[in-house]
């Protein structure tokens, strides 16, 4: 007969996570960034999680179930966010920089 450990299927502390999928940062309380999965903020859902990464100005996001029991990571959804040019106004209105291709056949 097999015999599973019930504390090693139950996790009833999980923290669900918005991870930048470029830089392998957590999004945090405060809406900074850090390298620990720690400090990153508890969305308490995947949904309520995914909704706020797609608003945020990154690239590709995943969304993570952290274990700090085990220090263990769960991909549980991914996506894209809004990006650096869409959610910043200063970068999109920067001036277009024209190749050297460009400006020999112009």
């Amino acid at each position: 007969m097999l015999v599973i450990r019930k504390s090693v299927l139950i996790f009833p502390f999980m923290n669900i996570l918005i991870e930048d999928a470029e830089k392998l940062e957590y999004l945090t309380s405060d809406n900074h960034w850090t390298k620990k999965a720690s400090e990153g903020k508890n969305f308490g859902a995947t949904g309520a999680a995914f909704e706020v990464a797609k608003k945020e100005p990154i690239g590709k996001f995943n969304i993570v179930s952290y274990i700090p029991q085990t220090k263990q990571f769960i991909n549980m959804d991914h996506g894209r966010g809004k990006g650096l040019a869409e959610a910043s106004p200063e970068v999109a209105s920067l001036p277009v920089v024209e190749t050297a291709l460009a400006v020999q056949n112009g």
